[in-house]
């Protein structure tokens, strides 16, 4: 599942919501005041580093404004609310993600040391800098497009909801095989933006440049799409899909439509499939082929290992085994976070301690949503077994959050258990859950990365979609 939904995992931003604006660089010292400039520093937290920069500017009476960057997720341009500056100090709060910096100006003028707070204080040295750096998304395509790019909105299958997503053809009448994208978990725009990547803009404007049909759409409750996105379930999320096919066929220039989804999209479209005989053809890019406890089960102990922290492995397998025995037979919110209070019980001191303030208790709640719930009871395979239109499902190798070797052994193993006559599975070398050129994986990775999505992977979908259009 994408990192929105990493169990357990912190992120100190929610990326997601925030237009990559082109970066404005703070002045160089033209005043007098010495904390006017650009500051870049690194915060810290287990496994995860994130660069940070925050651009301090005065206005015309000397009212010190800043606004920060957080680099490797793709959030920019961040107001500050609170700039102060007196007896060298700094400080500076974010109350909507309830960050906050202070720190002392050293006497060079040039260094700024301090801490970061957002639940727990983490020491920060920012350091001046010229400019800052640079978010590079090479892959991103320009304008103008050598095919048509089309508004369109739609209404899901569910009532009440209306979908408004973007269709991209190529020139001429057609008809043209067309695929429709299905997000992963989390509230999504339609080009599944994160951490400054679109994958979704970069998969399509690759296809339809090669004659193939692309819709892509908001979630519900993001951008231009109505509904509730915190109410709904996968199962919610395939009738929009459901919707999406619909609003493809009243077209004259679609032909062939199949689904394609990523990580959690790839739950979803099978389901689709599997209740709509004249589907195509599906693509499961980082699907599960597992039950849900059991992805986020094997998930952690990736996450851990990376973050070279397996002794934490048993207890956190032990907590999650226990809280989600308890979703599955449908304890109530109270009990499930009762063992979470039982298991910060049973940690050092100095455990509990971060664990409250990083609000661990109120992150924990997630799990007593909707969509957890019903992810954590949901197994793929008997709906994949009903599947019989082509199948293509890959994995990268280095997936910490879809673990890709049990998880398209599973995939395989259901739909030739229900007779799909054509299956392609593959396992990438070197790709993340992001299909990435990785190192390790890990999530912190994901923002530093220039490359958005492997041209490997690409080319791949082309050839196998144009074979069966």
């Amino acid at each position: 599942m994408p990192c929105r939904r990493l169990f357990l995992c912190l992120l100190l931003l929610a990326a997601p919501g925030f237009a990559e604006e082109p970066k404005k660089e703070a002045p160089k010292k033209e005043s007098t005041n010495p904390i006017i400039g650009n500051w870049l520093g690194t915060v810290k937290f287990g496994p995860i580093e994130l660069r940070l920069g925050f651009r301090i500017t005065s206005d015309k009476d000397g009212k010190l404004t800043a606004k920060m960057d957080s680099f490797d997720q793709g959030a920019m341009n961040l107001p500050v609310e609170t700039v102060t500056f007196e007896k060298n100090v700094l400080t500076l709060k974010l109350p909507p993600f309830k960050i906050g910096y202070t720190g002392e100006l050293q006497p060079d003028n040039e260094t700024i040391k301090g801490d970061f707070e957002q639940g727990l204080k983490i020491p920060m040295e920012l350091k001046r800098v010229e400019k800052m750096p640079s978010l590079l998304r090479p892959q991103n395509p320009k304008k103008p497009y050598p095919y048509d790019e089309t508004e369109v909105a739609f209404d899901s299958k569910a009532a009440g909801v209306k979908l408004g997503g973007t269709l991209t053809t190529p020139k001429g009448d057609g008809p043209f095989p067309a695929v429709v994208m299905i997000t992963g978990s989390g509230p999504q725009d339609r080009d599944e933006t994160l951490m400054g990547h679109k994958p979704f803009l970069v998969i399509a404007d690759h296809l339809t440049r090669k004659g193939i049909a692309v819709l892509r759409f908001d979630d519900r409750g993001v951008g231009k799409s109505t509904g509730d996105h915190s109410k709904a379930t996968s199962m919610d999320f395939a009738e929009d899909a459901a919707g999406a096919v619909a609003f493809l066929k009243t077209r004259k220039e679609i032909g062939k439509i199949g689904l394609m989804g990523h990580s959690e999209g790839g739950l979803i479209a099978p389901i689709v499939a599997a209740k709509n005989p004249e589907i195509g053809f599906i693509i499961m890019m980082a699907g599960p082929g597992l039950p849900g406890d059991e992805i986020l089960i094997a998930q952690s102990a990736a996450i851990l290992k990376g973050a070279k922290m397996e002794k934490a492995g048993p207890q956190t397998k032990e907590l999650q085994t226990k809280m989600f025995a308890m979703i599955k037979k449908d304890a109530e919110e109270k009990e499930v976070l009762a063992v979470v209070d039982e298991y910060v019980k049973s940690l050092p001191e100095k455990e509990q301690k971060e664990f409250k303030n990083i609000g661990g208790v109120a992150r924990m709640n997630q799990v007593t949503t909707p969509w957890f719930r019903a992810f954590i009871k949901y197994d793929p395979r008997p709906t994949l077994q009903q599947v019989k239109c082509p199948v293509l499902a890959f994995n990268g190798e280095l997936d910490i959050q879809v673990i890709p070797k049990e998880n398209l052994t599973e995939i395989e193993k259901a739909l030739k258990a229900g007779n799909n006559p054509d299956v392609t599975i593959k396992e990438l070398p070197k790709l993340n859950h992001l299909f990435q050129t990785a190192k390790t994986g890990m999530v912190n990775e994901y923002g530093q990365i220039e490359e958005t999505i492997a041209p490997v992977v690409l080319d791949m979908v082309t050839e196998w979609i144009l074979k069966r259009k």
